[in-house]
């Protein structure tokens, strides 16, 4: 079958073996899969000589059932998350644990970014926020976005900077929350929102140099507030100003409890809910229930859509500067 795959900077089309189908796992036609520019665009800078696969987030229709899988049916359609079983592939042989069924009103191109939405959804579960407080996201790129715009369906106050005014511009679209080009803009403002305390926390889905942002941000939390940091940031800040407000700086990772216990993703051995509730599969469920409660809005964050074969333009696409969000890659029958 064909898959995407990098190798020393290039994107190529290469055939891979199915392989077999293990216990607890599905075989999943795929009908699309999301890019993750941040992620994705990264690793493709510093792939070597190796081939290395594409991709982690997908949606399709389940074909074949391996052996101890409840809960699933042939010919259901599922979004799924989660290298290496998900990647820009025509087939996937996923861990149940690592689906979740998409209802027939839920767009397929919409459930394909699950792996985004439950990165989303465990970022605003690591800032540990409650009904009613607030939270500022650094970064309106798709992951920035959806962010805001799952915090916002929680009822939580939401800030948004970016500085993209395109960017800016879509979250005001969207209601999902104040939006600001600049710092100084942000500034001014957040003191009202907040009744003069500061955030209670900022989320960082920036990359780079993080001193300056996350100082800045130490700046911006009311008193033992939280830094979330998402984006691929350096973790240098000041003593001074994170002892201050006794603040913590937290790294959200993935998309929840499960991500990289091969117990859960490999042999997927679920966790007892009971200890812990929000696993990276319920994150996944959450996500497609928002989708399906049109609780938030993923469509107008798509930009385009190509097919598999002109995968290479996809991700061209992203060197034009600031206006590409949500990438897919379509997949023939």
């Amino acid at each position: 079958m064909k898959a995407v795959a990098a190798v020393k900077g290039n994107i190529m089309i290469t055939d891979i073996d199915l392989g077999v189908l293990p216990d607890g796992h599905v075989r999943i036609r795929t009908e699309y899969s999301a890019i993750s520019p941040g992620t994705e665009i990264t690793y493709i800078k510093r792939a070597s000589e190796q081939q290395g696969l594409l991709g982690y987030s997908a949606v399709g229709v389940i074909e074949q059932i391996g052996d101890n899988v409840t809960g699933l049916q042939l010919g259901q359609r599922v979004a799924c998350y989660g290298a290496p079983y998900v990647r820009h592939a025509e087939w996937l042989t996923v861990p149940a644990n690592l689906t979740a069924v998409v209802p027939d009103h839920v767009r397929p191109e919409d459930a394909a970014f699950a792996g985004l939405g439950a990165i989303a959804i465990h970022a605003l579960r690591t800032a540990d926020l409650r009904f009613g407080e607030s939270t500022v996201i650094v970064g309106l790129g798709i992951l920035g976005q959806m962010i805001a715009q799952i915090a916002s369906a929680a009822g939580f106050l939401v800030a948004g900077i970016d500085l993209n005014a395109s960017r800016v511009e879509l979250l005001k679209q969207q209601g999902s929350g104040h939006a600001f080009v600049d710092q100084e803009q942000l500034e001014d403002r957040l003191g009202h929102l907040t009744g003069g305390h500061g955030a209670d926390s900022v989320i960082l889905c920036a990359s780079g140099p993080g001193e300056v942002l996350i100082n800045r941000s130490l700046k911006w939390i009311r008193d033992k507030g939280k830094i979330v940091i998402v984006g691929d940031l350096s973790t240098e800040f000041s003593r001074g100003l994170m002892f201050g407000k006794e603040a913590e700086v937290l790294i959200s990772r993935a998309g929840g409890p499960g991500r990289y216990d091969v117990q859960y993703e490999l042999e997927n051995r679920d966790y007892p809910i009971g200890y812990v509730r929000w696993t990276e599969g319920r994150n996944i469920g959450e996500y497609v229930r928002l989708l399906a409660e049109k609780r938030i809005k993923v469509e107008p964050l798509i930009s385009d859509i190509f097919s598999l074969e002109r995968a290479e333009d996809a991700y061209r696409n992203y060197e034009q500067p600031g206006n590409v969000m949500g990438t897919l890659l379509k997949y023939e029958k």
